[in-house]
């Protein structure tokens, strides 16, 4: 095996011990804060007064190398990941509001554009509500027929025919049905103008130009 020349051996020996001191060597960097009181604190090392806030570390030149992050308690660290969770929410349904209002915008460009969508919303309604008082009183004037007929049972009805009975078990379930289906038609009526209503306080100040209108909770 080769002998290593002394010359070369020592180069060697000065460069590794070069390398361990400089490995060593702590960072020339600042860590700067402000503490709870307001005060601005520098050190050559993290700051224990900064523990719970933010510090930077700075380079020789002053320029920030890199933030350090506040240590946090597991329940500290716990609100603030609530805190950031429901910020988060929060400015979702901002974008949301925001993306509805445009839309609303678009459909409705004019309060009489939205007065008329409303008026044609309302009239399909009435037909429907017309239609079944139509058929209500219809199904009065059949109910009217019967009870002429029991007429001549008037003295005990118990001996009517099955059939005729019927009629008139028929008749008041007919009715009862078509009086509760005006009932909710009018109850539809009521949400119809009461979802345009709400769509008019959002849509008046972007009529208007101004701000959009603030969601409504």
């Amino acid at each position: 095996m080769a002998r290593i020349p002394k010359r070369i051996a020592s180069l060697a020996l000065l460069l590794a011990a070069a390398g361990a001191v400089q490995a060593q060597t702590p960072s020339t960097g600042i860590y700067s804060c402000t503490d709870a009181r307001g005060r601005t604190i520098t050190a050559d090392r993290p700051i224990p007064d900064c523990i719970d806030r933010e510090q930077r570390e700075l380079s020789p030149s002053g320029t920030t190398r890199r933030k350090l992050e506040p240590t946090y308690s597991p329940r500290e660290q716990a609100e603030r990941e609530e805190r950031e969770r429901q910020a988060q929410l929060q400015a979702s349904r901002l974008l949301e509001e925001r993306r509805r209002e445009r839309a609303l915008l678009i459909r409705y460009p004019n309060a009489a554009a939205h007065d008329r969508e409303r008026a044609e919303a309302l009239v399909q309604i009435d037909v429907v509500i017309q239609a079944a008082k139509k058929r209500l009183g219809e199904l009065a004037d059949d109910r009217k027929k019967v009870d002429d007929e029991l007429e001549f049972y008037a003295k005990d009805v118990s001996k009517a025919p099955d059939s005729l009975r019927r009629k008139v078990e028929d008749s008041a379930r007919s009715a009862a049905v078509q009086t509760r289906f005006i009932g909710e038609q009018e109850d539809e009526k009521k949400r119809v103008n009461a979802r345009f209503d709400e769509e008019r306080a959002r849509l008046k100040p972007l009529w208007g130009g101004g701000a959009p209108a603030a969601a409504s909770r």
